[in-house]
C-alpha cells in the first residue's frame, strides 16, 4: 500500500522534505526518502531496521551540542523513550540502538563503527563534509554513525537522518545507507539586504533554523531601512538593540551560521578621515563583544565620481578608478548586471581573474523591492553548476516577505551544496513540498502564478497553456469547446480553492505577509471561472446570462482593484495593488469583456 504525504508538524520536526514512501507486507521494501541537498554519494543497504525504544548515544567531551540536540529530538519523535550516554571508551548496551556522534576526531570510537558498517570515513572530504551509515554490524545490533570532517559536518550528518526516519504500522523506521556527502560552495546562505521593512527578530531566527535544516551556513545581516547601518552608522546601537543582535549571533552560532554584520557606511564617510576609520571600528568592536566574528562594509548604491570630503579628492584624486582604491579593502560581485537572469563557469572565472582572489557573488533573486507588487516564487535558475568551482560562495538576496523567500532560498541551498545534481524544476516543486505540507498542491497553485522573473522568463505554466486551448477552440469551430471550458474553468476553481486552503491551514506570517497576493488569485479565479460561462452562455444566445455574467465579472475585478498593500522601498511608503499572473489574466479578461461587448451592442 501506498502511505500518504507526512502532516506539516511531523515534517517540521522529522525531516526536511515532504516524504512519499512505498511500504510492502515487509519492512525491507521499505523506499529510502529523498535527502535534500542530494547527496554527493549514497548507497541503499538491506539492513534497515525498526528504531528501539532505547538509544545509546556515544559521544566525546568535545562531541557538537547543536548535532547532539538534533540527534535526540529526531530519535524522541520516532519513539525512542530512553537514551544513555555514554562516552567513546564504554561498549553500549545490545538492546539499544547505537548511535555514534562526531567524526573521528572528536570521538574515535566512530571509526570503528563505520568500520563496522563497511563504510569509508570523512577524513579525506572537505570542511563541513560527513559520513552518515545507518545498518547492522556483525553482532547484529542496530547501528547509525554521524562523523562530520567536523564540527558542522557531524550537524549536517544529523540534518539529513531528520530526513530519513520513515513511519511505519504506528513504529519508525530507519532504511539502511552509506552516504559520503560535502558541500560544492564553501558558503551558502542570504544576505538581507532589501530595501523595505526588514525582518522581524523572530522571521530571522526562522530563517537560521530553516537554513540550518537545508545544510546552509551564512547570513549577513544589512538591512537598508536599519538607520545604524546607513545613516547613523557612526552612532552606536541602543542597549535595547545590542541585545537583540546577540540573540541574533546566539542562534546563529546554535545552528553552524556564519552571522556577519554589514555596514554601508558609504553615503558620507570621509576615507581618509582618521574620526570616521575610528567610528568604524568602535562600531565593529560593539558587535564583536556579543560574539559577531563577520564584518562586511559594502560600498553599495552610492556615487563612485562624487567624493564626501576634500582629503579623499586630495588623496585619490577623481573618477570610478579613485574610487575604486578607496574602497579596495572589499570587493563583490553581483554578476554581469543586477538582476542576472544566468551565471556561468566562464563569467565567474573572468571575475576572479579580474579581482585576483576568490569571490563572492551577491545574488538578487528573489528580491522584489524593485518590483514590489509581485512575489518572486518561480524556482531558483539559471546558474551554471561549474559556478561553484569558481567561486568562494553565492548569497542571495531575498524579499521582505521571509516565509514566501524560502521557496527560492530552498533551491539556492540545494544548488550550492551539490550544484552539479542540481535541477530547477525538481528542486522547486521539493520546496515547494517541504514548506507546503499536506497543502502543497495549494501552494504550487499560488507559485506557479507568480512565476516569471529575470531567472524565469515565463509565467503560469498550467494556467497559460489552458487559455490557449481555450481560445484556439472558441476561434475556430468551436469543437471541443465543451471540454476546453471544463478543463479550464476546473483550474480556475483550483485558483479560488487554492486562496481558501491556504488562508486556513498555512503558516500564519506566510498568509499575512502575502495575504494581498492570495485574495488576488482567489478572485481571479472566480473571475475567470464568471468569464467563461459568459462567452460560452454568449455563444448558446443566452442575453439574460451573458449580461448576469458580465455584471458579476464587473464585481469581481472592482473587488481586486480595490486590494491595497503598502511597500516601504527607500523609506517611503507608498499603496500598490498585488500582481498576480502578469500578463495572462489581466489579457484574458479583457479580451472576454470586449468579445462580450460587441456581441451585446450588436
Amino acid at each position: 500500500m501506498k502511505v500518504a504525504a507526512v502532516q506539516r508538524r511531523f515534517l517540521e520536526l522529522v525531516t526536511s522534505a515532504f516524504l512519499i514512501v512505498s511500504v510492502a507486507a515487509k519492512p525491507a521494501a521499505v523506499s529510502v526518502p529523498e535527502i535534500w541537498p542530494t547527496p554527493q554519494e549514497q548507497k541503499s543497504r538491506p539492513d534497515g531496521f525498526q528504531v528501539p525504544n532505547i538509544a545509546a548515544l556515544i559521544v566525546d567531551n568535545d562531541t557538537d551540542q547543536p548535532a547532539l540536540r538534533v540527534v535526540q529530538e529526531v530519535l524522541k519523535v520516532a519513539g525512542v523513550k530512553q537514551f544513555i550516554t555514554t562516552d567513546n571508551h564504554k561498549s553500549p548496551p545490545g538492546s539499544a540502538l547505537h548511535v555514534y556522534i562526531g567524526g573521528p576526531s572528536k570521538n574515535n570510537a566512530s571509526a570503528n563503527a563505520l568500520r563496522a558498517l563497511g563504510l569509508k570515513g570523512p577524513d579525506d572530504l572537505k570542511a563541513e563534509g560527513y559520513a552518515l551509515g545507518i545498518g547492522r554490524d556483525s553482532k547484529k545490533n542496530s547501528v547509525v554513525v554521524l562523523s562530520g570532517r567536523d564540527k558542522v559536518g557531524t550537524f549536517y550528518a544529523a540534518q539529513s537522518l531528520r530526513q530519513l526516519v520513515v513511519p511505519l504500522g504506528g513504529k519508525f523506521w530507519l532504511p539502511s545507507v552509506e552516504i559520503r556527502d560535502w558541500p560544492s560552495t564553501d558558503l551558502r546562505g542570504t544576505i538581507e539586504v532589501f530595501y523595505g521593512v526588514p525582518w522581524s527578530t523572530e522571521e530571522r531566527l526562522d530563517q537560521f533554523d530553516f537554513y540550518a535544516k537545508t545544510k546552509q551556513n551564512s547570513y549577513t545581516y544589512s538591512p537598508k531601512d536599519d538607520p545604524f547601518l546607513r545613516q547613523k552608522w557612526r552612532e552606536p546601537y541602543p542597549a535595547d538593540e545590542i541585545v537583540t543582535l546577540k540573540k541574533l549571533a546566539d542562534r546563529a552560532r546554535e545552528d553552524h551560521i556564519e552571522f556577519t554584520f554589514a555596514i554601508s557606511p558609504g553615503i558620507d564617510i570621509c576615507y581618509s578621515s582618521d574620526n570616521d576609520e575610528k567610528a568604524l571600528i568602535d562600531k565593529f568592536q560593539s558587535l564583536w563583544n556579543i560574539g559577531v566574528r563577520g564584518f562586511l562594509v559594502p560600498f553599495d548604491d552610492i556615487s563612485y565620481t562624487k567624493w564626501n570630503c576634500d582629503e579623499d579628492q586630495a588623496k585619490w584624486g577623481t573618477g570610478g578608478h579613485a574610487a575604486g582604491l578607496a574602497q579596495a579593502d572589499f570587493l563583490n560581485r553581483t554578476g554581469p548586471s543586477t538582476i542576472t537572469s544566468n551565471i556561468t563557469a566562464t563569467i565567474a572565472k573572468e571575475a576572479k581573474k579580474v579581482f585576483s582572489h576568490d569571490i563572492l557573488i551577491g545574488d538578487n533573486y528573489p528580491v522584489n523591492d524593485y518590483i514590489y507588487d509581485r512575489l518572486l516564487l518561480g524556482p531558483y535558475n539559471g546558474r551554471e553548476a561549474g559556478v561553484s568551482d569558481e567561486v568562494y560562495g553565492i548569497a542571495v538576496n531575498p524579499m521582505p516577505q521571509s516565509q514566501a523567500s524560502k521557496i527560492a532560498i530552498f533551491g539556492s541551498g540545494l544548488y550550492l551544496w551539490n550544484s552539479h545534481a542540481y535541477n530547477a524544476n525538481a528542486t522547486w516543486l521539493a520546496g515547494l513540498k517541504y514548506i507546503g505540507g499536506p497543502i502543497w498542491p495549494a501552494l504550487k497553485v499560488f507559485a506557479e502564478n507568480q512565476f516569471s522573473s529575470a531567472l524565469n522568463p515565463q509565467e503560469s505554466l498550467v494556467l497559460r497553456p489552458l487559455l490557449e486551448q481555450f481560445w484556439a477552440s472558441y476561434n475556430s469551430t468551436g469543437r471541443d469547446l465543451g471540454r476546453r471550458s471544463r478543463e479550464l474553468t476546473e483550474y480556475f476553481d483550483l485558483m479560488t480553492d487554492a486562496t481558501s486552503q491556504l488562508k486556513r491551514k498555512m503558516n500564519p506570517t506566510f498568509v499575512e505577509q502575502s495575504e494581498g497576493w492570495l485574495d488576488k488569485l482567489g478572485l481571479y479565479g472566480k473571475a475567470g471561472r464568471t468569464a467563461v460561462n459568459m462567452l460560452t452562455a454568449q455563444r448558446a444566445g443566452l442575453e439574460s446570462t451573458v449580461r448576469k455574467e458580465r455584471e458579476a465579472l464587473q464585481n469581481l475585478r472592482d473587488q481586486m482593484g480595490n486590494i491595497s498593500m503598502t511597500a516601504c522601498p527607500v523609506g517611503k511608503c507608498r499603496q500598490f495593488n498585488p500582481t498576480v499572473a502578469p500578463g495572462i489574466m489581466e489579457p484574458f479578461l479583457n479580451s472576454t469583456v470586449a468579445i462580450t461587448d460587441k456581441w451585446l451592442r450588436a
